[in-house]
């Protein structure tokens, strides 16, 4: 374990954004964290733990400690129809999905082709096609700072919530997560509950798609919609699909009768953030060396040579468009450093 300092961090970061680390090291073993926090100089520096960069946007230097988890290693245990696979927090996302994939451990395959590393998966309680983080996890390792220990957290703990979870409020910055473990299961079950799904499933005249299937074409649709980070630079989705009373949405239905919505919960409607953006106007837009995906509005990128805060006054730009036409506040996805 070596702590570099000025270390660059723009090829660390899927946006593409040049930032520099005051000083910067790798974790590849639990233990490597024990060791860094037994410095007490580097222990009381302003830190950052950095995963797979996919969820980060850089508007300055970063004057104190980056730790860049790096841990490997995939691992199954076979509990009846169940199947409990631990995953190193440093190993990226999607190939932990194509292994569940090949091996027929259905339950992540809805989570194909998401960017970034396990261990930020439960801190953002990610999800794509209808299914969560939450619904699949059963627990994760973290270092606990204050005290040099190991702690388990299981699914209550976490207190999962829409794109959230204790890791990014009550106990943020306190823990690290060093490996996670899910629930999955050897029945496959597909879920298919997006329309867009259904419609890939027909074009290509499959009626009931096994796991690998299911994955390819939910990683279709993805690739059909979202730019390719290592050739544009962005962190996926930016915004939050926002969830409103549904008194508001009755509101809103009669100005707005196509405004694109689910259910979220007893008194509740989501909202897809893509369609308010769209309807605004923004999709496709350019505005600098910055803009929106000319298929997806709710992705914002880096068209070559912006700066974080370009790319963060953008943003800033389309939350106020959004909210003056319907009066609902996006709130951003990504961690603003």
């Amino acid at each position: 374990m070596q702590v570099l300092e000025n270390f660059s961090l723009k090829s660390l970061n899927t946006f593409g954004v040049e930032a520099i680390a005051a000083r910067y090291v790798d974790i590849e073993q639990e233990n490597d964290l024990k060791l860094l926090f037994s410095d007490d100089q580097l222990k009381n520096y302003p830190r950052l733990v950095l995963g797979g960069g996919s969820n980060v946007l850089f508007t300055n230097n970063f004057s104190g400690l980056v730790i860049h988890i790096k841990i490997l290693g995939l691992r199954a245990e076979v509990q009846g129809d169940d199947i409990l696979v631990t995953a190193g927090a440093g190993e990226v996302w999607n190939n932990l999905v194509n292994y569940c994939v090949d091996n027929e451990f259905a339950g992540i395959e809805n989570l194909s082709l998401i960017p970034g590393s396990v261990g930020a998966s439960p801190v953002q309680n990610i999800g794509a096609y209808g299914v969560e983080l939450q619904d699949v996890f059963h627990s994760c390792r973290a270092f606990e700072i204050s005290t040099g220990k190991i702690k388990e957290f299981n699914k209550q703990d976490c207190r999962f919530n829409y794109r959230d979870s204790i890791f990014k409020s009550s106990a943020k910055g306190l823990f690290i997560i060093t490996e996670v473990t899910f629930k999955l299961s050897g029945i496959f079950k597909p879920n298919v509950s997006y329309g867009a799904i259904t419609q890939e499933l027909s074009k290509r005249g499959i009626d009931q798609p096994n796991i690998k299937e299911l994955s390819q074409v939910i990683s279709h649709i993805r690739v059909s919609k979202l730019p390719d980070p290592t050739t544009i630079g962005n962190a996926g989705s930016f915004f939050k699909n926002p969830v409103i009373p549904v008194s508001k949405f009755i509101r809103l239905q009669s100005p707005f009768p196509g405004i694109v919505h689910f259910p979220a919960g007893e008194g509740f409607v989501k909202i897809s953030a893509g369609w308010l953006i769209e309807y605004c106007g923004w999709k496709g837009k350019v505005v600098g060396n910055t803009g929106t995906w000319k298929n997806q509005a709710l992705v914002v990128v880096n068209h070559g040579n912006a700066t974080g805060n370009e790319i963060l006054s953008f943003s800033s730009t389309i939350i106020a468009s959004v909210s003056s036409v319907f009066g609902i506040q996006l709130e951003r996805e990504v961690n603003i450093i």
